[in-house]
């Protein structure tokens, strides 16, 4: 289904695009700001040029066809290639989701683990709690409180022009943790608490009972026989939550300042650059997909009764 879904995303966004209010010459002739003039005439010939006046279904494959040999198109706000700006944004807003996966890891998977380990008692009450905390809190909530706290209490807000990882770690550490804690709070919720359930009905099955009476220590019995039967629903979870990060960096990048790919759709959106929304909505699309399939291939590696059949 990756392709056909792919195709089908495209046909969306395309059709969304010209359906709105708008006329993409118009855009371009005005330029950024809305304040260049331009004549009837001046129109109807940049329509003309751009195949403007084609039928959608034209237009639409003209545009897939530039797709397919990479060709995005160019901004109509910043008159230079689509590619060149995604190709500066992608790598800030990797690492950015980088840092947040560590963060989920960090938090999710091990606490899932401890709540139900410790299931009835005080910590798993405590750990369930900040579970609920981060389905219930949306990412720009934390991340408003966070910049609120280092303002107000620590009188520190992050640097903000942005260096990169290569350049300047410790600078981009600090540009970049606040962004992913606040995504990663958000995110880790709902895994640490699919963890906690899987693994608590793994931990009652005939198998996990059968290793226990053997006397294997309780460490070996939850790492080894129940953990790994209990992360196929998680990963599934897991593929889900990295195309809601992706998105997710749309806010957090405009929050924190950060210079994105999620920063620069807010921006496009904002002046109406509707080839470079069309590209980063199938950037996103692209990334989704990917990780979605990377998950199907997980499958086979966790369960072999998978790959058997």
């Amino acid at each position: 289904m990756f392709f056909p879904t792919l195709i089908g995303v495209s046909i969306a966004i395309f059709v969304l695009m010209r359906v709105i209010p708008g006329d993409v010459a118009a855009l371009i002739l005005g330029g950024p700001e809305g304040e260049g003039t331009y004549t009837l005439e001046d129109l109807e010939n940049l329509r003309e040029q751009m195949g403007l006046n084609d039928p959608i279904y034209v237009q639409y494959g003209r545009w897939v066809w530039d797709l397919t040999r990479g060709d995005l198109g160019d901004s109509i706000a910043l008159g230079r290639p689509i590619a060149g700006e995604i190709k500066r944004q992608f790598p800030i807003t990797l690492q950015l989701a980088f840092f947040t996966a560590i963060v989920v890891t960090i938090i999710a998977i091990p606490v899932g683990i401890l709540a139900a380990v410790k299931q009835d008692t005080w910590i798993d009450y405590i750990l369930r709690s900040i579970a609920i905390t981060g389905l219930a809190a949306p990412s720009f909530f934390i991340g408003m409180l966070i910049i609120l706290g280092l303002s107000t209490q620590f009188r520190w807000i992050p640097p903000v022009m942005f260096t990169s990882l290569w350049e300047d770690p410790l600078t981009a550490l600090q540009q970049l943790i606040f962004p992913a804690v606040a995504l990663g709070f958000a995110s880790q919720g709902l895994l640490l608490r699919m963890t906690r359930t899987q693994l608590l009905e793994v931990l009652r099955e005939d198998y996990v009972r059968t290793a226990r009476a053997k006397g294997l220590p309780e460490g070996s019995v939850v790492r080894r026989h129940a953990l790994r039967n209990a992360l196929l629903p998680v990963v599934t979870v897991a593929g889900v939550q990295i195309g809601f990060l992706f998105s997710g960096t749309i806010v957090i990048e405009t929050l924190f300042n950060v210079p994105g790919i999620g920063r620069g759709l807010i921006r496009a959106i904002t002046i109406r650059d509707l080839p470079m929304i069309q590209a980063y909505v199938m950037y996103f699309a692209l990334i989704a997909l990917i990780a979605n399939l990377i998950v199907d291939v997980t499958y086979a590696w966790l369960d072999p009764r998978i790959r058997y059949g």
